[in-house]
C-alpha cells in the first residue's frame, strides 16, 4: 500500500508513518517504542514481539527492496539472520517512506560474542551469491547529501567535504588481500543480536553490496584498536573466528580513516535535532583535525 503525502521526518512523523504502516500490515501497533533514530527510524512493537524499520527517505526505497531480497534470500540458505513477519507484501510503503516488520529479538540488547562474530561473517561470505544483483559497494555515495542537508557549521561540512576527497583519491589506490564478493556492508556488534533461544543472528541487512571482504571487517578491528569497545581478547576471538586480522593489511589506515569519515557523517544527520549528536560530532572533528584519540568517541 501505497500513499504520497509527504511530511518533515523527524521522531513524531516516524511514528504517524509507522501506525499507518501497521494498518497496512495487518499489525497492531502496540506500545510502540523508538529505539533508534538514523538512516532510519527503528522501532519496538509489543515489548520487542516485532522490531519494525521506517525509512528516513523515499531514497531509501530501492536499498530496503534489496533488505527485503536478502532476507528472503538468506532464510531460504537458512543462514540464521533477522527475519521478516507479517503476510503484507514487503516493504510497505507510506508517504514515500519504505516500512518494514521483523521480528523480535531477546530484548534487542543481548549481543553475540566477537568470536561468534567472527564465525557468523565467514560463513556468511562463504555462501554463493544471491540469485538477484547487488550493486557494488560506494563508501563515499552518501557523504555529500549527508553534508548538505546536516545542520553542522560550515567550517566544520568545509572541512569533512575536503576530508572525502582526499580519502576518496587515497581509496581508489588501494591494494585489497581478499576476494571480492558479497558483503552485509554494516557489520559490527550491534548488528548480531541473540535471539530468545540465546542464538545469535545478524541484522540490518538493507546495506548489502559486493566488495572486498576488508570492509566488513573494519568496524570491529576499529571498535577494537581506535575506540577501545573491545577487549583485546574479544578482538583475538573475533580474529580466530573469521581467520584473518584486517590490522596487518597494508591498506587498513586508509580504510580506518574512510569508516571514521562515514561515522561523522552518519551522525551529522541528526546533529538539528539531537544537542548530543551535534556535540558528539564537534568532539569526533577535533580529533580528525588533529591527529587525536580517537578513544573519547561515544557510541551512537
Amino acid at each position: 500500500m501505497t500513499t504520497t503525502e509527504r511530511t518533515e521526518f523527524d521522531a513524531d512523523a516516524a511514528g504517524a508513518i509507522l501506525r499507518k504502516a501497521c494498518e497496512a500490515a495487518d499489525v497492531d501497533p502496540d506500545g510502540i517504542e523508538m529505539l533508534r533514530f538514523g538512516d532510519h527510524a527503528v522501532f519496538r512493537i509489543d515489548g520487542g514481539r516485532i522490531i519494525s524499520r521506517v525509512g528516513r527517505s523515499p531514497d531509501r526505497l530501492p536499498s530496503v527492496q534489496r533488505e527485503v531480497a536478502v532476507a528472503e534470500w538468506l532464510a531460504a540458505e537458512g543462514y540464521p539472520a533477522a527475519r521478516l513477519v507479517t503476510e503484507a507484501e514487503q516493504p510497505v510503503v507510506v508517504q514515500g517512506h519504505p516500512v518494514t516488520f521483523w521480528e523480535g529479538l531477546a530484548n534487542g540488547e543481548n549481543y553475540a560474542s566477537t568470536g561468534e562474530m567472527g564465525d557468523l561473517l565467514r560463513r556468511l561470505h562463504k555462501l554463493d551469491s544471491p540469485p538477484f544483483p547487488l550493486p557494488p559497494l560506494q563508501p563515499f555515495d552518501r557523504v555529500a547529501q549527508r553534508l548538505k542537508r546536516a545542520a553542522i557549521p560550515d567550517t566544520t561540512r568545509a572541512f569533512l567535504r575536503s576530508m572525502a576527497d582526499d580519502l576518496e583519491a587515497e581509496y581508489g589506490r588501494i591494494r585489497f588481500a581478499l576476494p571480492t564478493g558479497h558483503l552485509h556492508g554494516d557489520f559490527n556488534v550491534g548488528n548480531v543480536l541473540r535471539d530468545t533461544a540465546g542464538h545469535p543472528k545478524v541484522i540490518d541487512l538493507d546495506g548489502f553490496v559486493t566488495g572486498p571482504r576488508e570492509w566488513d571487517l573494519m568496524q570491529t578491528a576499529m571498535y577494537y584498536d581506535s575506540f577501545g569497545w573491545h577487549t583485546e581478547a574479544e578482538y583475538a576471538d573475533f580474529v580466530d573466528g573469521y581467520g584473518f586480522d584486517v590490522r596487518g593489511w597494508s591498506g587498513y589506515t586508509v580504510l580506518r580513516s574512510v569508516r571514521e569519515l562515514l561515522m561523522v557523517t552518519w551522525l551529522s544527520q541528526n546533529a538539528g535535532t539531537d544537542p548530543r549528536a551535534a556535540d558528539e560530532i564537534e568532539k569526533r572533528v577535533e580529533s580528525l583535525r588533529s591527529g587525536g584519540s580517537r578513544r573519547g568517541w561515544a557510541p551512537f
